[in-house]
């Protein structure tokens, strides 16, 4: 049973640290976080975008809530790590 609290903690605390995506600025062009229901708003093409991983957990913790899950996924899944190799050719990521 320790064992199983102590695993628990950990995840918990390591959740905490990694969880909350951050914006970032590219190129002289600040890129947000987006979800799965404001991915069309939100997401450019030619940015590379990764999940995060920390809100995942969180919604999973704290599903029986609603609202976290909803907002953990809806709207703060993935956030911006870098600009695409091919995006300069096609247009995406100049500081227009």
């Amino acid at each position: 049973m320790k064992t199983f609290l102590f695993i628990l903690l950990v995840i918990v605390m390591v959740a905490s640290i990694s969880a909350c995506g951050d914006t970032r600025v590219i190129n002289g062009v600040e890129y947000d976080t987006f979800g799965l229901f404001n991915q069309y708003d939100n997401k450019n093409p030619g940015i590379k975008y990764k999940v995060i991983v920390g809100n995942v957990v969180w919604a999973c913790i704290l599903a029986g809530t609603v609202a976290a899950p909803i907002y953990f996924l809806g709207f703060s899944l993935y956030e911006p790590v870098g600009i695409k190799s091919n995006a300069l050719q096609n247009g995406y990521g100049k500081n227009t």
